[in-house]
Order: structure tokens, then C-alpha cells, then sequence
């Protein structure tokens, strides 16, 4: 890969503080097996916002698919479905959803909402004629993070035969994606009366903001701080997670999002309380290095460690774990 690309990819915002901080919020976590519990053949299946999941782990959002490997997005989407998992499609792909869409498996499609409202009416409804199951807002952008890397290495925009296709309008031009500092609210309202799909939200990490997503009508909520690539310094995912959890109390699923790396991370996740989990930077580098091959097995992976975890922590199912089998240092 580029190593301009790579950085891309792996970079987060500021000193990344928080990029790092992520994956050591499940260094400082231990599980607590309980024994005895006859958990004989596990059973992975979960259902969240309505979409059946043969594991609790999803492809995250990711950006430019093509700049990690020449079959991008579509062979991300065909190892996810040959693993068995859902994807979903970043509205910044470089290949459109429906391309995306004809390469199987479930989906569900992560918008930022654009001050142009028709515009992103246009886009949900493309998102739905192919076939997506949920609609992932994200919420934690009203600007563009300051990402180090990119702007010593000049990255502004894509190379020359590459777009962001599913900012395609429908004369065929490709628009920019506009961060809005005037969203609030009544966005997501607007939302939910221009498509039936279920809608979560992805960026949440504040208590109180997980209160008024149950209030808004919210299918759902993502744990997330934009695996750090956005503002420097929040808080990590994982520290996040119990409050939320707290917050929305079962009314609606929490899912979460940031420095999920092996299948004992899902298991802490799960155990705290989150009903499935996002990865992204592990899928793309198993894109960049094997392609749709590479995608499979890395999610694949992650369900065999999650299935032997779940043994051993003494769990025939995710809803089994509890938080007291979550210790802290």
C-alpha cells in the first residue's frame, strides 16, 4: 500500500491519545470465567435493530476501499458474507452501494447527513433500493477531525480515477461530503419520516446523549468516538460503554465501535453490556493484504477466538456474560 494510504488508514486525530487509548481500554480489562456451566455447543446469533447476525460482529464504516486494495469495497463485502457478516458501507466509498450490494451478504449503510436535504433523502433512497437493512447516522462530525498524519503527508483528496461513489447525485456528479455544524436533533426526526429503515447512531458517548436518542426514536446506538480520528482526548470507547448502557437501560441495543482487536475484546465488550460490536482497521488491513480472502478469514478468526472465549468464560450465548465477569486493574 501507499504509505500515504496506510497512514490514512491508520492514523487518528491530534497525538492520537485516544487512537492508543482505545485498544489499552481492554488491556486494563479482565475476564472473570464463571465454571460449571454446561455451555456444551455455543450459539453465536444475535439480532440487532431488526437484522439477524450469525456473530455480534460487524464491518465498521471505512472510507476508500480501493485505496487498500483494487477490488475495494465489493470484495470486502463478498469476505464479509462469506464469513457470514454484516457490513456497513461507508457513504465515502469508493465504489457505489449497489455495486456493493450485488456482491452479497447483509448490509447496512453509515450516512453523514448533508445540509442539502433532498441530496441525502437521495442517498438513503439509493441506500434502500440496494437492499440495506439500517441506516447508521453519524453523529460525532459536525467538522472534519485534525488528522496529523494527512496533512504532513498533503493527503487532501483521492487520486486521480477515484470517487466517492455514493456522493454520486442523480445528474451523475460527484459532490463533496459536507460536515454540518447545524444538525441537531430535528435532523434525526426528519430522518425517520423519509425512510422506514431502522436508525442508529453512531458517535455517541455522553449518558445523556444516549437518553435522547431513545427519546428521538432511535433504533439503536454506536458506542464510538470515530476510532480516534476525530477529537483528540475523548474519552475511549470501552470506558464509555457502561454508562450509555445505564443510559438507554435495554430500551434499545448499544453497540460498539473502536479498538476491537481479537475475540476476547468482543467478550469484554459484550460483557459490559454492548449487543454486538464494529471493526474496522483489522478489515482493512486484512483487505490490503489478501483481498476478499483475507477479509473472510480475519472475521473468521475473530468468530472462532469469540466462540472459544465464550467457553471459557463459562457463556453458551452473549447474553450469558454479565459485567461482573469484567474486572478492571
Amino acid at each position: 500500500m501507499d504509505p500515504v494510504h496506510q497512514d490514512f488508514f491508520e492514523g487518528g486525530a491530534g497525538r492520537e491519545r485516544t487512537l492508543a487509548a482505545n485498544e489499552r481500554a481492554f488491556e486494563r480489562r479482565w475476564i472473570v470465567p464463571r465454571v460449571l456451566r454446561a455451555t456444551g455447543e455455543r450459539d453465536l446469533e444475535v439480532t440487532v435493530a431488526g437484522t439477524s447476525l450469525a456473530a455480534p460482529v460487524l464491518v465498521a464504516p471505512t472510507a476508500f476501499h480501493r485505496l487498500a486494495h483494487p477490488d475495494g469495497e465489493a470484495a470486502t463485502a463478498r469476505g464479509a458474507a462469506a464469513a457470514g457478516a454484516a457490513m456497513v458501507v461507508s457513504m465515502a466509498a469508493t465504489q457505489p452501494v449497489e455495486e456493493i450490494a450485488a456482491a452479497g451478504g447483509t448490509l447496512w449503510f453509515q450516512l453523514y447527513p448533508q445540509p442539502d436535504l433532498d441530496f441525502t433523502e437521495y442517498v438513503v433512497k439509493r441506500a434502500e433500493s440496494a437492499g440495506c437493512r439500517a441506516l447508521v447516522v453519524t453523529v460525532d462530525s459536525p467538522v472534519f477531525g485534525r488528522r496529523e498524519r494527512d496533512l504532513r503527508n498533503g493527503f487532501t483528496d483521492l487520486p486521480p480515477g477515484y470517487a466517492c461513489e455514493n456522493m454520486r447525485d442523480a445528474t451523475g456528479r460527484v459532490r463533496s461530503i459536507v460536515m454540518d455544524a447545524t444538525a441537531g436533533w430535528d435532523r434525526i426526526a426528519w430522518l425517520r419520516g423519509v425512510t422506514g429503515l431502522p436508525i442508529l447512531l453512531k458517535g455517541i458517548l455522553h449518558p445523556a446523549d444516549a437518553r435522547l436518542a431513545v427519546e428521538h426514536g432511535a433504533a439503536g446506538v454506536i458506542v464510538s468516538n470515530h476510532g480516534g480520528r476525530q477529537l483528540d482526548g475523548v474519552i475511549p470507547t470501552l470506558d464509555a460503554l457502561p454508562a450509555v448502557v445505564a443510559a438507554v437501560d435495554g430500551q434499545i441495543p448499544v453497540l460498539l465501535d473502536g479498538g476491537v482487536r481479537c475475540g476476547t475484546d468482543v467478550v469484554i465488550a459484550l460483557a459490559l453490556g454492548a449487543g454486538a460490536v464494529l471493526v474496522g482497521r483489522p478489515v482493512v488491513r486484512a483487505l490490503a493484504t489478501g483481498g476478499a480472502v483475507g477479509v473472510r478469514e480475519a472475521l473468521e478468526r475473530f468468530t472462532t477466538e469469540l466462540d472459544q472465549a465464550l467457553a471459557l468464560a463459562g457463556a453458551r450465548r452473549p447474553a450469558d456474560l454479565t459485567p461482573d465477569q469484567v474486572a478492571t486493574r
